[in-house]
């Protein structure tokens, strides 16, 4: 048990030196995330696409 209370002290004080992100900063990267996940599906559908269109008319042969 004692080996339970020392993690939770440890990690307690660990916390205390994390630089926590701003309200700012936060809103920041996750319209960040959002925008670049939205573009690499974009991306990855049009090659999809491509793909796509290239093996229908090398089946259709």
């Amino acid at each position: 048990m004692s080996k339970i209370t020392e993690y939770f002290k440890e990690t307690k004080i660990e916390l205390k030196h994390v630089i926590w992100p701003t309200k700012y900063q936060t809103i920041l990267y996750t319209i960040i995330v959002i925008v670049l996940s939205v573009l690499i599906a974009y991306i990855l559908g049009v090659f999809d696409y491509a793909f796509l269109q290239g093996l229908q008319k090398i089946i259709s042969f």
